[in-house]
């Protein structure tokens, strides 16, 4: 779709006066469901993907690394902590890559949801809602971003438009994948690996 401007005639020559012309200009519309819609979508990817990644990287290369993190999964209560902290770190940097390119979109969703469904139960529920208190709020905000674009597909902007694979990441078929296949993941893993520790006694 494109949208046209035309500047007619103003001022005729004549002495002293200035000549304006016919000047026509063509620009392409940031239409819903064109341009704008997929920059937006670019923008969403982009960084939720990196952020997600991002953590990925940190438990791999900062802190007490994988040690650390698996040390810290144990005491969760997700054991054996060293296998979680490494599928944890391994898929948050997967998925957020491929997100922020925009290939395997759904499944990369499906990722999203199944990682903040397990962080947020398993680490931020007894917190309440807001992240300033260690609450939910951050992994609700990310597995929303997952099964969203996952629902909606990755836009003209990314691998699976240029393989043409971008009808099978989208749609129902992309709602299924990253919200249900995410769900399902993530309260899975919950059912058979989360044992959280005995309160110990006053």
């Amino acid at each position: 779709m494109y949208i046209t401007y035309r500047q007619d005639p103003g001022l005729q020559a004549g002495p002293g006066r200035l000549t304006s012309l016919p000047v026509t200009f063509t620009f392409p519309a940031m239409s819903t469901g064109g341009v704008a819609a997929d920059t937006g979508l670019l923008l969403i990817r982009v960084v939720s993907g990196l952020t997600m990644a991002a953590h990925g990287y940190q438990k791999f290369f900062s802190g007490g690394r994988i040690a650390g993190t698996g040390r810290w999964f144990d005491s969760l209560g997700m054991r054996p902590g060293r296998v979680h902290a490494l599928a944890a770190a391994s898929t948050e940097i997967g998925a957020g890559v491929l997100l922020a390119v925009g290939f395997l979109t759904s499944l990369a969703g499906a990722a999203f949801v199944a990682l903040m469904v397990v962080a947020g139960y398993a680490v931020h529920r007894a917190n309440g809602f807001f992240s300033v208190n260690s609450g939910w709020e951050y992994n609700l905000i990310l597995a929303v971003i997952g099964a969203g674009v996952g629902t909606a597909g990755a836009g003209r902007f990314s691998v699976d438009h240029l393989i043409g694979a971008g009808g099978m990441f989208s749609g129902i078929s992309g709602a299924v994948i990253a919200i249900a296949g995410g769900l399902v993941a993530g309260i899975g893993q919950l059912a058979v690996f989360y044992r959280p520790p005995e309160p110990e006694s006053a």
